[in-house]
């Protein structure tokens, strides 16, 4: 089977997922005389995968041909047990499976295993490069100059057919800062889950993407609910509630029915097909500015934004944001949106999806959207793969389709500067702010619908929060989420540390240079 590689910064290869050699210990029960003193002779050199009284049950099966008792065994290992000369013990070749990270990315990586009878990809990337990776005994024993000759074009200059590696775009240190700052929040919040993606804005790679709870891919047997193994940034969405109300404000700035100035009365309510919307705290503020919704993140700004819009228009914009897509991430079982409230023929549906209510979105789907206001409005599609390596040392590049949305990219660099303000001035106060870098981002606290669609939880919640960085000329886009923190606060608090701290490492690491 092929190697999937993590790829460093500087370009070089770490392998996440490639083939480890040993041997396997087997026994022949039917020649088996006295099992004690061969069980004796093996546990002697040898950890077996069996119990004593396991290993005694299978070695009286008479009549049985083969047992295994022992894999993953090592040359040194192996030739003791050879050395030993016992006639019901048999020692074979062995590979398998191994990645050497661990439980690095290991909901994105995926891994190898039955089904049925058939040995497979089975979660992620695993999964979904399972045809490239398998390296068939019909494909593996191809003379490749004979089929050079015979499909000059095919082979030479697409490589299309071979089995191969997979080189990602995940980068391990990066991925090792996300998953760090995961575990941050997960020991102090105890969400249920807690996820985040790195991505480059620019050009849609991903460069590190996981959730938690993990696993230890050599060890995925030892997981009870395999809904463990499910990537929640790809097949689950959620109501990710105020980071919307970024892509609203680029709907209203791009149309020009707003600017930072521009002021409304806020009541601190609206009412709207018979249904009462409150900012959270519920306090009448007067005349603020645009500024101070995003600053505050006040629902009912949001709403006056997208009533100035009307809801056809708001409808266009989302789209143009493609949450009526998938995002065509190269991972299986990618959800789709729920976005049926933009077609809905009451007001009030557009206003809560104005804030991110009501609208349910994967957080990948999230960061390919958010991406546009990063970059200056370039639609990309999120991906993990970069390349293939083919065993006649061909390569396919693989590229990605990109959809100019249309949106000013003035309007845009607005947004990222009132963005850039709201972290300078508002998140924790401006206490969290890098010195160095800036940084645009915006936070989401969301109530968590019930399961069987009669409302939504007074007690749980979803914290969310997003930013690109540098702000101006980005190289970094991160999402972070938690589901159901144990914590009565706003994300500010529980989220906000956490991605300035990972945004000043990856900058750090990468050698960006300070833009203050």
């Amino acid at each position: 089977r092929g190697t999937i590689y993590f790829t460093r910064k500087d370009g070089s290869l770490v392998p996440a997922a490639t083939l480890s050699s040993g041997y396997k210990i087997a026994i022949v029960p039917k020649k088996i005389i006295d099992p004690e003193a061969i069980y004796t002779a093996l546990a002697d050199v040898i950890d077996m995968d069996l119990t004593h009284g396991e290993f005694i049950a299978r070695a009286n099966k008479s009549g049985d041909p083969y047992e295994e008792i022992a894999t993953h065994v090592s040359k040194e290992l192996a030739d003791q047990i050879s050395a030993l000369k016992l006639a019901p013990v048999s020692v074979y070749q062995q590979k398998w499976r191994f990645y050497p990270g661990n439980s690095l990315a290991a909901r994105t990586i995926g891994f190898v295993a039955y089904q049925g009878n058939t040995l497979s990809g089975r979660y992620g990337i695993e999964r979904m490069y399972n045809d490239v990776l398998n390296h068939a005994d019909d494909a593996s024993g191809k003379n490749l100059f004979a089929q050079i000759f015979s499909d000059v074009k095919s082979t030479v200059f697409q490589s299309s057919g071979l089995q191969g590696d997979v080189v990602t775009t995940l980068e391990p240190t990066a991925e090792q800062y996300l998953e760090k700052t995961l575990q941050g929040v997960s020991d102090t919040w105890h969400p249920d889950v807690v996820g985040g993606i790195v991505i480059n804005p620019k050009t849609g790679e991903i460069l590190a993407m996981n959730a938690l709870p993990d696993f230890d891919l050599n060890s995925f047997g030892d997981v009870r609910d395999p809904a463990q193994f499910a990537n929640p940034m790809v097949e689950h969405v959620y109501e990710l509630g105020s980071v919307v109300k970024t892509l609203t404000f680029a709907a209203g700035l791009d149309a020009g029915v707003i600017t930072p100035q521009t002021t409304y009365n806020d009541t601190g309510y609206i009412i709207l097909n018979n249904k009462r919307i409150n900012n959270d705290d519920k306090l009448d503020r007067g005349t603020t500015t645009m500024q101070q919704v995003l600053n505050m993140s006040l629902n009912t700004g949001a709403i006056f934004v997208q009533q100035k819009l009307g809801d056809d228009a708001f409808r266009t914009y989302m789209y143009k944001f493609g949450l009526n897509e998938k995002s065509g991430i190269d991972m299986p079982n990618e959800a789709r949106d729920l976005v049926g409230n933009l077609t809905s023929p009451r007001d009030v549906e557009y206003a809560t999806a104005s804030f991110g209510q009501g609208i349910a979105l994967s957080p990948v789907s999230a960061v390919r959207a958010f991406s546009v206001i990063a970059n200056g409005g370039t639609l990309i599609t999120p991906h993990l793969a970069k390349e293939i390596r083919y065993p006649d040392g061909t390569a396919k590049e693989l590229t990605y389709p990109t959809k100019d949305t249309g949106l000013s990219s003035a309007a845009l660099l607005t947004l990222a500067r009132m963005m850039t303000n709201s972290v300078d001035t508002s998140l924790l106060g401006g206490s969290a702010k890098l010195d160095h870098y800036s940084v645009a981002a915006k936070t989401g606290t969301a109530q968590i619908a019930k399961d069987d669609g009669s409302g939504y939880y007074e007690d749980r919640y979803l914290h969310s929060i997003y930013g690109f960085f540098p702000s101006y000329d980005p190289q970094f886009l991160v999402l972070l989420f938690q589901v159901n923190p144990k914590s009565s606060g706003f994300s500010a608090s529980t989220l906000g540390k956490p991605l300035l701290s990972l945004a000043n490492q990856l900058l750090v690491y990468y050698n960006v240079p300070p833009d203050r």
